[in-house]
């Protein structure tokens, strides 16, 4: 069976460019950022012990003007020996166009891909803040975003389940 074109190069019949789903990323930006090293110089000794690091991932998104600002932030905490060594909050955003995406993927996506496409840029301001500050610099493992949005869905599942009544 033949193939016609419109013209331009496309099936006759297929999506053009226009009609596809598309996610820009127009703009990246720290909104906030603070790094605390309250035991210095003291915590700055090299020391046997090693460092217990906890950190925090959460993505918020909201609608800004025709798009949607996404932040993810992020907070950890390393103590060794029962003494503070760094603290750090970092809340980096982007505001994301999303077009010819159905109504229910768009949640998702805001959700999983737009926290992907920034998660490596917040991971090097992080690293660098703590190297700034003193220390080995703090690479954070990548981050499975799909499963935290699942844990979300379920987490506010139980939850509406909990608050329906009997």
């Amino acid at each position: 069976m033949a193939t016609s074109t419109n013209g331009n190069g496309g099936a006759q019949g297929a999506p053009s460019d226009a009609q596809q789903p598309q996610l820009n990323v127009l703009a990246q930006y720290i909104k906030d950022f603070s790094f605390e090293n309250p035991n210095a110089p003291r915590s700055l000794q090299p020391s046997d012990a090693q460092p217990n690091i906890n950190i925090q991932i959460n993505v918020n998104a909201a609608p800004f003007q025709s798009e949607f600002e996404v932040e993810l932030k992020i907070e950890g905490k390393a103590d060794a020996a029962g003494s503070m060594l760094f603290a750090f909050e970092l809340i980096y955003g982007g505001v994301f166009r999303i077009q010819n995406v159905p109504q229910d993927s768009i949640h998702p996506i805001l959700m999983i891909e737009c926290p992907r496409l920034l998660f490596p840029f917040a991971r090097e301001i992080i690293a660098n803040g703590v190297r700034n500050g003193g220390f080995p610099p703090l690479f954070i493992d990548p981050v499975d975003f799909v499963g935290l949005y699942r844990q979300k869905m379920a987490e506010q599942a139980t939850a509406q389940g909990l608050q329906q009544p009997s």
